[in-house]
């Protein structure tokens, strides 16, 4: 049985806690040498089997003209006022010598030259849109092979040459492009800080000891320096992207300190009641270890199971990040207990500034831990709780209208990639892309590369070029490039519109369902869009077509094993329904912010963006296997009154309420770790920390402490429903309540003989 293992694991480690502390430092230790020794940089590759995108770069790849590789550009304008290309010799020069820097660079296979194009006189608004037709703006075109032969140190390499030749050189001088995408490391290391301070801060208040705020924190330090040098290793042998250490850091810290709080919380009860420091430690993992395990499991799974949209960056994202959950739970039945066993009874005592804190009267300082105060914070759940359900209607109506009203938004959800133009001013890769729209027009920032294979019909060439030209959202089309070994011609054009907005992925599909099949006929020819722009369109529009069937595969297995555990049909749908709705408001609120705009200056954004396309997913999982901690948490303790008393008002009442302080403290600490990411500078990171943050919260308190009392009282005896047939073909097993023992001392199968009421 688990309880007993989890029993065993937690009291061993608590009787010896410097052998079990030595072995985390000692494998903390070992997995930050091989992140060194063997680890790789974070690199995105936005691409998919049987994408279009990828069919045009296999062709682009097949013809080795270089466009299948990654890109950076260098956009340069004079410093002086007023100064233009045509009568600034010295900028002309200036220009010249960046050009030959940038081409000297490792890996560089070419650099365009707009000098040379200036020299060459003419009509500078086509000249192969290196010069604007203004001359204040220009662009060096840099190209690099293909991902796998670069790495982060050529992105280092032309950053530092840009910042040595802005002291140099009369230029402003800013870059972006690919390379900058695939190589940037991710910002998230002020927001840990930042998520971990606040943490520290609301445990410190909820226990009123800094030994026992620390622990916790102590345990999550551990936990994510072992996960997160782990995805390092994972880096060095595949491609992991860049969001994957935002990403874990973030559910890392959040359900490493949530699920260290829940086992805290019940060692302390278990102090309370007089038991010896190391069977308290053993209890309360063999009790609240067990959600922590399940729930941990709820998000692995949850996550592993985003393979069904057949991206291969977000299958390894997720790997990545189920590292650091897994690492989490671990961590949570092993090393926690070790700090609970050396910590003594001292975990059983507030310390003397929490006792002042917690002392009914400000500024006293009480001697000892206030019962009665504890007694009037669960009274005032009690009387809560107790007014929901004698008002279950209005509260069900009113609770649910609130969160359907704020899922509305989720109607107008569209799905994209925020480009360089969504980040903020300080980045080079946000002023790049300024000059560059400002310079050549916004779609000038995407442009799209039609691969074409004409075997067979020598005059298919001219008439895509013709029709693509002819095309509303095409602003120009690049002179063709034709490949004389293969005959695959590759055609650079360029859209009216920016990469992020919704009428480029129009002209996208437009070119392949429209003007392409009427140019080709019916001929052997064929032709493909690709660009960076028309990959990023592709994936998204693969992980929405995706999206339903993974959403009913975690509902399915999500509503079994609550089946599992509460031996009841009604009470898992009524979660899954519920927990639905939490994560469809928090969808809503994303919509709103990112999209509309509302109050998104409150998070640093400057600009209005679509919805990462593999965001909703992402957050699908990872939210679906958090509300499953809380669910677990509340729904035992409502089972085991249910067990105890067979009266189904008295258990709602006092298993809610019961559980609320524990778990809004839970979500307090969640709360405030995801929101500390939403002031990243990534809009990624933003859509990550806002909308885990929010979902939390209306998990914690709407759902949690309205809808469920109300639900479950209108339900009354059929939450327990379970048809006898089916009961007895379901196992009985580690995951189910039957074999726990929660709040008596007794032994942790002494429910499981508890008579179970049975409806009439």
């Amino acid at each position: 049985m688990l309880s007993k293992t989890l029993l065993r694991l937690g009291g061993g480690a608590a009787r010896h806690p410097w052998r079990v502390i030595a072995a985390w430092l000692i494998a903390a230790t070992l997995a930050v040498l091989a992140a060194v020794a063997f680890g790789g940089r974070t690199a995105d590759s936005m691409t998919a089997p049987g994408l279009d995108s990828q069919r045009a770069a296999e062709l682009i790849e097949r013809a080795g003209t270089g466009q299948e590789g990654m890109t950076a550009q260098v956009v340069v304008t004079p410093r002086a006022d007023g100064a233009t290309f045509f009568d600034d010799a010295g900028a002309r020069t200036a220009l010249t010598r960046l050009r030959a820097e940038v081409k000297r660079l490792p890996h560089v296979l070419a650099a365009s030259d707009p000098a040379g194009a200036l020299d060459a006189g003419g009509d500078t608004a086509v000249r192969g849109g290196l010069v604007s037709a203004d001359g204040r703006i220009a662009v060096v075109r840099v190209q690099y092979p293909d991902q796998s032969r670069l790495s982060a140190e050529d992105l280092d390499a032309l950053v530092d040459l840009g910042d040595r030749l802005r002291a140099e050189l009369p230029l402003r001088i800013e870059m972006g492009g690919s390379l900058f995408y695939a190589f940037s490391d991710p910002d998230g290391g002020a927001s840990e800080l930042i998520g971990l301070l606040a943490a520290a801060a609301i445990l410190f208040l909820a226990f009123g000891s800094l030994v026992a705020a620390a622990l916790p924190i102590g345990m999550a330090v551990f936990g994510l320096t072992v996960g997160v040098a782990t995805m390092t290793v994972l880096a060095g042998v595949t491609d992991v992207p860049t969001f994957a250490p935002v990403l874990g850091s973030m559910v890392g810290l959040g359900v490493g300190i949530d699920y260290a709080l829940f086992v805290l919380a019940r060692h302390r009860e278990y102090l309370a009641r007089g038991l010896d420091p190391h069977e308290a430690a053993g209890r309360a993992v063999a009790t609240a270890g067990r959600p922590v395990v399940f729930a941990g499991g709820t998000v692995v799974v949850s996550i592993l199971g985003m393979a069904v949209a057949n991206v291969p960056f977000m299958t390894v994202g997720g790997v990545a990040v189920s590292t650091v959950v897994l690492t989490m739970v671990l961590a949570s039945v092993t090393l926690l207990p070790a700090f609970l066993g050396a910590a003594g009874p001292r975990l059983g005592r507030a310390g003397r500034i929490g006792r002042a804190l917690q002392s009914r009267k400000p500024g006293r300082i009480a001697r000892r831990r206030d019962p009665a105060a504890d007694a009037a914070h669960a009274a005032g759940w009690r009387r809560w709780i107790g007014h929901v359900s004698r008002h279950p209607v209005p509260y069900a109506v009113g609770a649910a209208g609130l969160l359907l009203t704020a899922t509305l938004p989720v109607l107008g959800l569209r799905v994209g990639l925020p480009d360089d133009g969504s980040l903020p001013q300080s980045r080079t890769e946000r002023r790049a892309y300024d000059l560059v729209a400002e310079g050549f027009g916004p779609g000038t920032n995407g442009p799209l590369v039609i691969a074409t294979d004409p075997t067979g019909d020598p005059g298919v060439l001219d008439r895509l070029v013709g029709a693509v030209a002819a095309d509303p959202g095409i602003a120009s089309v690049a002179p063709t490039h034709v490949d004389q070994a293969t005959g695959i011609a590759t055609l650079v054009v360029f859209p009216t519109t920016s990469p992020q907005d919704k009428a480029t992925a129009d002209t996208i599909a437009r070119l392949r369902t429209d003007v392409l099949p009427t140019a080709i006929g019916h001929g052997p020819a064929r032709a493909h869009v690709g660009g960076a722009a028309a990959s990023l369109s592709d994936v998204g529009r693969r992980t929405s077509q995706r999206l339903p069937v993974f959403v009913a595969a975690v509902l399915a297995m999500s509503f079994l094993l609550l089946m599992l555990v509460f031996r009841s049909i009604l009470v898992p749908l009524k979660a899954v329904l519920l927990n639905l709705l939490s994560i469809g408001a928090a969808y809503g609120i994303m919509v709103a912010v990112f999209q509309w705009g509302w109050g998104g200056a409150l998070i640093g954004l400057e600009a209005t963006v679509p919805i990462v396309s593999f965001i909703p997913m992402f957050l699908f999982a990872i939210l679906f296997g958090l509300s499953m901690d809380y669910e677990v948490f509340l729904l035992s303790r409502v089972r085991e009154e249910y067990l105890r008393t067979g009266d189904d008002g008295t258990a709602i009442v006092e298993g809610v309420s019961g559980t609320a302080r524990i778990i809004t403290s839970a979500a307090l600490i969640m709360v405030a770790v995801f929101l500390s990411f939403a002031v990243a500078e990534d809009p990624s990171a933003k859509m990550f920390g806002l909308g885990l943050a929010t979902a939390i919260f209306i998990d914690a308190t709407v759902v949690r402490m309205v809808l469920v009392p109300a639900t479950m009282t209108l339900l009354g005896r059929t939450n327990w429903w379970l048809p006898k047939w089916l009961d007895r073909m379901l196992p009985r097993g580690p995951v189910g309540t039957d074999d726990t023992d929660d709040t008596d001392d007794t032994d942790a199968e002494s429910t499981s003989e508890a008579p179970r009421p049975r409806l009439a």
